[in-house]
């Protein structure tokens, strides 16, 4: 194994001891940084002492050009500062390629997100009237309440929810946990479904689950999707919705209504504030609509 392949493994093998990277993280990044350096070898490059800018400017270039979308660039650049920035701690490095190359603004998609009214809609489709309804619209509340991602509400247990002081215990990225609070129509919804639903769901079977579906198992990721999908086709609404514009909405909501972006920062359970901050133009979006459409100069 040379050099540059050493090293390459040295780092994936940190990423999973030291940071605890989910298993689809890690592999995202261990896909790029192998593009990364198959490009540096034919290059003629040796070590990683030697990548210059030039070089990796050479290479993002390339990448754009075959068509990788703006989301993969990104996520490319963060992946190669993160391992420099190893190298550089490991005393394999003196220098970074990466230290004058800024990720672009124009990169970021800002996220899909519903309205207030939308969300409105949506919430009201499952109903009341039978067992699959009041399970849904636990779910749906909840995502909604939490900003929970959708890996984060399926694999929630019985325990995972303080109900004399109404919040939950999420497992994020890398098994990391935090305590979210779940709001008073959402904890109702939960505790219904608790209460009168999940019982006849179980069919006798001793599990710690929640939200189980028909045969009384776990809930999976696509069982969710089809169901957000079916409810957003019911309640007529024109955007494409997904699972995790639950997430996005939450966010936006929250700071549309005045919340500090710390907190929606801890709720969402991202490491870095600059993850969060994206939410910040969403709702900045929204203002201006708002103040085009209400103001007599808009």
């Amino acid at each position: 194994m040379n050099t540059i392949d050493r090293e390459l493994d040295s780092y994936l093998n940190y990423l999973i001891v030291e940071k605890g990277l989910s298993r689809n993280t890690l592999e995202a990044y261990g896909r790029d940084l192998a593009r990364y350096a198959d490009f540096v070898v034919r290059r003629g490059v040796e070590s990683w002492k030697a990548v210059t800018p030039e070089i990796l400017v050479a290479y993002l270039e390339k990448e754009r050009k075959g068509g990788l979308s703006s989301i993969s660039m990104n996520r490319h650049l963060i992946a190669i500062r993160g391992f420099h920035k190893y190298l550089m701690q490991e005393k394999l490095a003196e220098t970074s390629p990466v230290v004058h190359i800024e990720l672009a603004k124009g990169w970021k998609r800002l996220p899909d997100t519903l309205s207030r009214e939308e969300m409105e809609t949506l919430l009201r489709q499952p109903g009341r009237e039978t067992p699959t309804g009041i399970r849904d619209t636990a779910m749906m509340e909840l995502i909604y309440a939490t900003g929970l991602r959708v890996s984060e509400l399926i694999a929630l247990d019985m325990n995972h929810i303080n109900w004399q002081v109404g919040y939950l215990v999420a497992f994020g990225k890398g098994d990391k946990e935090r305590v979210v609070p779940i709001g008073q129509v959402a904890y109702e919804a939960v505790k219904l479904y608790v209460e009168a639903v999940r019982p006849r769901m179980l069919k006798g079977k001793m599990t710690d689950v929640l939200f189980l579906n028909r045969r009384g198992e776990r809930l999976t990721r696509q069982g969710f999707w089809k169901i957000i999908r079916g409810y957003s086709l019911k309640a007529g609404l024109l955007k494409k919705v997904h699972p995790h514009m639950f997430r996005h909405s939450f966010a936006s909501h929250l700071l549309e209504g005045g919340a500090d972006l710390r907190s929606v920062q801890m709720m969402l359970g991202h490491a870095d504030i600059s993850t969060t901050q994206i939410y910040t133009h969403v709702s900045g979006e929204r203002l201006k609509s708002i103040h085009k459409k209400y103001h007599p100069r808009g």
